[in-house]
């Protein structure tokens, strides 16, 4: 912590270096903020041509018009512009607070993981994609990762996050992808991995996925992108929500694979309420599911409790507490048992938790005199998975961040300081049942600067210090010596922003990634199936870095509003980790794989129109990838000589191509819905191309898996719809049949995914 704070030390000189000593006079000035109470930067405010200016960091402005009577002014994209009358005489100081109301259109989109401030879409110098809560609500996605799927270029395989190829399969591995909600990180402690339901998707306001190598943003995890959740506050009049849904799955298209006699069910039901009360603004939600999954032996019951406080103690100074409570319990396997069970576990790889999670997050808001912004953010994340066969595991997490904004008017230049300190302490059966203690330090500057009115230029730079304490264990079929691991990088992005139309956008941007390895990576032991899992304490982080060259066209074509992105893209990773089958004895491992590299074209469209005077919404994209090893050596191993890297990245691929493993070169997605009258209907599509490659083990040691990928060589294409009726305006009944054409099919090797199956679900706001 002493470090952590010589950190908050440095940032905080270089804020009070930035303050102006010279104090202003103004005739006109005041605020400006959204309906909820955020300073908007960079609004535009002006009185005439010849006299405006740009709000600050905290949304404040200060003009001296020529007394009289004048009409003042105020605009930002993704807002209605803002007119007022005023008559003012000479040495006449005015103080004004102005809220701006959201222009909903999807040209007026805003985001903010990128700048850490709200700016437009088609500005970005990365790819990003914006999730808005009514899709997510609409396709009855009571779970962050099932709504995910919707965002083009993203796919999740079995509860692991994967941008345009950059991740496969490594069951238990650490994420490359970084998972935010409301701005701090929130995965697994011990292994890198997202807790999908830990994230209250009922009082969603906007997910954004930032495509690409995001460490120089957030950090380690951030190798392969970034996933941001942000929670939806309180407006002027108090808010509920209440709904309750219910599924049931059909036969499989084979019969004679059902194991049940009564189809399975879930069933479930949220509750949330926003509300300002006085300068508290209040959102808090319930919410629970009971899922009897198709597979057999699987479930998941659990329950969640959230809520976020906001207190907007001044103009200057905001702060609140958030809490977020989950617990429950679950059970779920491996793989099948055989190809003519492939909806029943294999003996051993059935495992049983009950979890429960919680994190506090203390946060708070200062704007000084010269309008920099302070910002501290912190949280508790406790979790406790106690899961049978000697897989429990307890953790904690204390994470604390100091984030500094100014914003140089004279140089139109947005600046971001901060550092960061996490601590975790893991307590777990499969760390040889020790205690293991982490710790990462960060500091990081941003920079985003335009030149003129088209040209925008940003940059990044992040160094990361990280550290495992292993205190030594011994396990089955080894040791593991006590040892301090210790590394630290720094990684640098740049990227660039040009608009070339009202609505076009070029952009182009470089970003490094790096991932320090997990404690499961590096130290697991456990036994699934037969297999053993052991550790690795020689694993090395992995590196890289992620480019592309996009565009971003508005369109308005007649009534259709919306965004075409197109992306070429290539990332390179050296020193990847995956787990590898080494020998019988020692099983799987986590090793480093040598350098990949993966290219593609990743395209997107998210639009609105009136299709047959029917308000539409549409959201579509496809992505193309070329993923491979560096190194890829199919030339037989001489006897008594080790492999060579690419003959070991050779040896473990179940394919004689060289195509990096759980990989679809194709996909494609669409949503589409309309409104007729009191009436909706939505359909969805999603294809993905076959796997060319996996482990090698698997189809040897797994019962049916190869017969299974033989008879399976092609692409699924699923097809879902939805209906819904709404009797009155605060009622909304839906029906919504998902894998209409009832396809077989597997995300990954061993696991089927559902059947067709049927939802029910109404909503209720007051």
């Amino acid at each position: 912590m002493q470090d952590f704070f010589r950190y908050i030390g440095f940032i905080a000189l270089i804020s009070f270096t930035f303050n102006p000593i010279d104090a202003q006079n103004a005739i006109l000035r005041g605020q400006v903020t959204t309906i909820d109470h955020e300073p908007l930067v960079g609004a535009s405010v002006y009185v005439s041509a010849e006299v405006g200016t740009a709000t600050d960091t905290a949304g404040r402005f200060e003009l001296k018009p020529t007394p009289g009577n004048l009409t003042l002014t105020v605009s930002y994209l993704g807002y209605k512009t803002y007119t007022q009358t005023l008559g003012i005489v000479a040495g006449q100081t005015v103080d004004l607070d102005i809220i701006l109301q959201t222009e909903a259109t999807i040209l007026s989109t805003l985001t903010f993981t990128t700048g850490r401030f709200e700016k437009r879409l088609g500005s970005e110098t990365v790819s990003i994609e914006v999730l808005k809560p009514s899709l997510i609500n609409n396709s009855n996605k009571f779970q962050l990762d099932e709504a995910l799927q919707k965002v083009p270029g993203l796919s999740v395989i079995d509860g692991q996050a994967n941008i345009r190829g950059g991740s496969g399969f490594s069951y238990g591995a650490g994420s490359r992808v970084l998972l935010l909600m409301d701005d701090i990180p929130i995965l697994q402690l011990d292994a890198g991995f997202p807790n999908w339901n830990d994230i209250p998707v009922e009082n969603v306001g906007q997910i954004e996925v930032v495509k690409g190598a995001a460490s120089s943003l957030y950090g380690s995890a951030a190798l392969n992108g970034v996933i941001n959740f942000r929670t939806a506050y309180a407006h002027n009049e108090p808010e509920t929500k209440l709904s309750l849904f219910t599924s049931t799955v059909d036969a499989p298209a084979d019969a004679r694979f059902k194991w049940w006699d009564k189809a399975p069910v879930t069933f479930g039901t949220s509750l949330s309420h926003k509300q300002k009360i006085g300068k508290l603004d209040l959102v808090s939600s319930v919410f629970y599911l009971n899922e009897q999954s198709h597979n057999d032996s699987t479930f998941t019951k659990y329950g969640r409790i959230n809520l976020n406080t906001r207190f907007r103690a001044s103009k200057r100074l905001t702060l609140g507490m958030n809490l977020n409570l989950n617990g429950g319990n679950n059970s779920n396997f491996f793989f099948w048992r055989a190809d003519s069970l492939k909806y029943s576990p294999f003996r051993g790889t059935v495992s049983k938790n009950q979890p429960l999670r919680f994190n506090i997050d203390p946060y708070l808001t200062y704007y000084d005199g010269a309008g920099n912004r302070h910002k501290l953010l912190s949280r508790y994340f406790r979790v406790e998975n106690r899961v049978s066969n000697g897989r429990s595991n307890f953790s904690s997490q204390y994470y604390a961040e100091y984030q500094f904004q100014r914003k140089f008017k004279a140089l139109d230049l947005n600046f971001t300081a901060g550092a960061v300190y996490i601590g975790t302490n893991v307590d777990a059966e499969l760390y040889g049942d020790t205690t293991f203690q982490s710790r990462n330090l960060a500091t990081y500057a941003d920079f985003e600067k335009r030149f003129g009115s088209k040209l925008t230029i940003s940059a990044g730079f992040r160094y990361e210090s990280n550290r495992i304490n292993n205190p030594g264990f011994t396990y089955p079929v080894g040791v593991v010596a006590p040892s301090e691991e210790k590394e630290a990088k720094p990684v640098l992005r740049i990227g660039a922003n040009y608009q070339v139309g009202e609505y076009s956008f070029l952009r182009a941007s470089w970003g490094q990634g790096y991932r320090f390895p997990t404690i499961a990576e590096k130290f697991i032991y456990t036994n699934l199936g037969g297999f053993n899992i052991t550790p690795n304490p020689d694993l090395q982080s992995e590196t890289g870095w992620s480019a592309e060259l996009g565009l971003k066209q508005g369109l308005k074509l007649g009534s259709l509003k919306g965004f075409l992105d197109l992306a070429l893209f290539r990332t390179q990773y050296q020193d990847m980790m995956e787990f590898n089958f080494i020998d019988f004895q020692r099983g799987f491992s986590s090793l480093n794989t040598g350098g990949v590299r993966i290219s593609g074209l990743d395209a997107s469209l998210v639009g609105e129109m009136q299709l047959f005077n029917c308000p539409t919404t549409l959201m579509a994209g496809y992505l193309w990838i070329d993923p491979k090893f560096l190194e890829f050596d199919l030339s037989p191993q001489e006897p008594g000589v080790p492999p060579t890297q690419g003959q070991r990245n050779a040896i473990g691929s179940s394919s004689t191509e060289n195509v990096l493993k759980y990989r679809s070169r194709n996909s494609y997605k669409f949503d589409i819905e309309s409104q007729i009258k009191r009436f909706s209907i939505g359909f969805a599509g999603t294809y993905f191309s076959f796997q060319e490659a996996i482990d090698r083990t698997f189809e040897f040691f797994v019962p049916g898996i190869k017969s299974y990928r033989e008879m399976n060589n092609h692409g699924v294409t699923l097809l879902d719809v939805r209906v819904a009726y709404r009797p009155i305006d605060n009622l909304k009944l839906s029906f919504l049949v998902n894998n209409v054409g009832n396809a077989e099919y597997v995300s990954r090797p061993g696991l089927m995914e559902a059947p067709r199956n049927f939802a029910l679900r109404l909503d209720w706001n007051w």
